[in-house]
């Protein structure tokens, strides 16, 4: 039997960090000052980060999917937690292994199980919460079961209770800290398993590693409950009261109240909607994002102590964002900026020239499959819609490259309606939208009959213009951007091959995305 790392083209290790629900702006942006994310920022310095880089879809599990198999949710079908995913969909794990890889999971990945493949009784029937195949589960610790970790926390004397219980604090304020000690935290158990397995393993290990914070319940250990002061927290973007809000588009009530502020805490369900409230959760999460910070700066100070740092491919980025109650909306089932964007870092220690560029090309969450195979001298498989962001890893700009990026967020469920579905009468095929971001403007395009939206950006900040003389023409080719998008990237898994007298043949993987030519399909083997 061959050992771990044998055969793999490139002997670099892979360490594939996802953060849940970090907004881009805690590491750079309008919420780094407050932050404490030093060690992301640190790691900025020693690697290429991209400064406008997007999730293509919500919430946690079809963001994970899209990540891992390089697709669009239109294209693998993965459009809410608990929606199944057809097992032969070519991913990260399962296209590392041809390389010689064997992909390890700490923590989750949330990919429901293709119930063509299972029996009903099949325990992996009854979670969204189960692992993409491909991937060895060397580390569970998902939000709803965390298992290791309960049993963990009971060795050490705990009474633990249940999910979602577990997630509470202990006192009498959501500011209180966790009954658990900091150093036994999930974000500290995590961290601690995946240093001690990663301590005696061979050269050529892949690690995906996966935090849950800092994703509600928000609740902090100390001192990471009280470490943010609140009181220099910057305000939540608010241009106009929640009664204007509300009445601004028909998708924004209910997105207002199927997530009110109390709902970001465990046992505190008349939490009120106050400014003191909203600094308060808005300095726990911060507050959980540091705590993370810190644990990914012990990763880092394990491999540059065990001589591994500079033989170590490290990516690092998050899953979606989170409104923090921007708009007066919480969590990620928004079609707003905070809600998608977010970090990308990429330490590549084969182009070093390039450490510290802030990269400002448009890049999105289905990049990154195609990234990692290509660095590891694997073949991207067409099924993959993504583009890999090496040639900006060694300083060029490529031709042709996207002007935009595209996301999708549905927001209806087939079993029980959404808030959403209720108050507007739409049926779970309607409650969807798409978003296509350019530089300077955002369309909203929703399903329903709902109206369209059309933003105006000014970094993070995103004005409705809708109404204005100029947005006609704007919208109508924003609109058409968006159709070709669909058009170009819509198809199945052999949209690239050809059945032909001499065989199967596959075309040439185009270039990035909007304004590219299309490249005439190649007769190649």
């Amino acid at each position: 039997m061959l050992p771990e790392g044998a055969g793999v083209a490139s002997k670099q290790n892979i360490l594939f960090v996802v953060i849940d629900q970090l907004r881009a702006d805690c590491v750079a942006g309008a919420l780094a000052n407050s932050a404490r994310m030093r060690n992301l920022q640190a790691l900025q310095s020693d690697a290429v980060s991209f400064a406008h880089h997007h999730s293509v879809t919500n919430p946690c599990g079809p963001s994970r999917v899209s990540i891992l198999t390089g697709q669009y949710a239109m294209n693998h079908g993965v459009t809410r937690n608990g929606t199944p995913l057809a097992q032969d969909v070519p991913n990260l794990a399962t296209e590392a292994r041809r390389a010689g890889y064997a992909p390890r999971l700490y923590g989750y990945t949330d990919a429901a199980v293709d119930p063509r493949a299972h029996d009903p009784a099949d325990p992996r029937m009854h979670s969204y919460e189960q692992v993409l195949p491909g991937f060895d589960e060397a580390l569970e610790m998902r939000l709803e079961e965390s298992w290791p970790w309960r049993g963990f926390l009971k060795a050490q004397g705990y009474d633990v209770p249940d999910y979602p219980a577990i997630f509470r604090s202990d006192g009498p304020r959501p500011d209180a800290p966790a009954f658990y000690r900091a150093e036994h935290s999930d974000t500290a158990f995590l961290t601690d398993r995946v240093i001690e397995d990663l301590r005696g393993r061979p050269q050529g290990w892949f690690a995906h590693v996966t935090y849950i914070r800092p994703h509600p319940p928000l609740v902090a250990p100390a001192p990471y409950n009280t470490l943010i002061d609140r009181d220099s927290l910057p305000a939540p973007i608010r241009p106009r009261p929640a009664a204007a809000e509300r009445a601004a588009h028909p998708y924004n009530g209910p997105a207002m109240d199927q997530r009110p502020l109390a709902a970001n805490v465990e046992g505190f369900p008349d939490l009120e909607e106050s400014d003191e409230n909203l600094a308060m959760l808005r300095a726990i999460y911060l507050g959980l994002a540091a705590e993370v910070d810190d644990h990914i700066g012990r990763l880092i100070a394990f491999l540059k102590d065990s001589g591994q740092y500079d033989e170590t491919l490290i990516v690092v980025t998050a899953d979606h964002g989170e409104m923090l109650g921007d708009h007066h909306q919480w969590g990620k089932m928004s079609y707003r900026n905070a809600a998608f964007h977010v970090p990308l870092i990429i330490r590549s220690p084969a182009h070093r020239a390039q450490f510290g560029r802030r990269v400002e090309a448009i890049t999105e969450s289905v990049d990154l499959a195609p990234t990692i195979l290509d660095l590891i001298g694997k073949d991207i498989p067409d099924t993959m819609d993504g583009q890999s962001l090496r040639p900006f890893l060694e300083g060029q700009s490529p031709a042709g490259w996207r002007n935009h990026s595209f996301s999708e967020l549905s927001y209806g469920d087939p079993l029980v309606p959404t808030r959403w579905q209720r108050d507007l009468g739409l049926a779970a095929e309607e409650a969807n939208l798409s978003v296509l971001r350019t530089r300077d403007h955002v369309l909203v395009h929703f399903n329903g009959g709902l109206p369209p939206l059309l933003l105006a950006r000014d970094g993070d900040h995103e004005a409705e213009v809708s109404a204005d003389a100029a947005a006609r023409d704007r919208m109508f080719e924003m609109t058409r951007q968006l159709l070709d998008h669909r058009m170009r990237h819509g198809g199945g898994p052999f949209r690239r091959s050809m059945i032909t007298a001499e065989g199967l043949k596959r075309g040439t993987r185009g270039t990035g995305g909007a304004g590219a030519t299309p490249l005439p399909l190649a007769q190649v083997s």
